[in-house]
């Protein structure tokens, strides 16, 4: 399996798309606290998670197909959602530019002293 059938295998599956990212196949559309990253660095392929903008290896192959392998492995092997999750994760993507515009309008009325309240 490389990653464009992965991500393929992945979709059927209904895993979320914001569960996981490959560069140059599939973006995560509204970034998560945590998600899966795959991505080739030289001729290894390695398998990151992504929590609060950091990055940690938590597995290592010598092959796409391994790495895509463990990959799915791992995206498909997850308890279902508490009732109610699915549909909020569909709703939060469905959401996604306006949380990120009520964002940006916040962030502009926000105080810039540095200080809570502005003051």
């Amino acid at each position: 399996m490389n990653r464009t059938e992965l991500t393929e295998r992945l979709r059927r599956e209904e895993v979320p798309d914001a569960l996981y990212e490959i560069p140059g196949v599939h973006g995560v559309p509204v970034q998560l606290d945590a998600y899966y990253v795959l991505r080739p660095e030289g001729d290894a392929w390695p398998v990151l998670l992504r929590q609060r903008g950091q990055e940690e290896v938590i597995a290592r192959f010598g092959t796409e197909a391994e790495a895509c392998g463990y990959l799915y492995d791992t995206l498909t092997d997850v308890p279902p959602p508490a009732p109610g999750g699915a549909e909020r994760i569909d709703r939060l993507l469905a959401d996604a530019d306006d949380i990120q515009r009520r964002a940006e309008e916040d962030f502009e009325r926000a105080p810039d002293d540095g200080t809570p309240g502005g003051t």
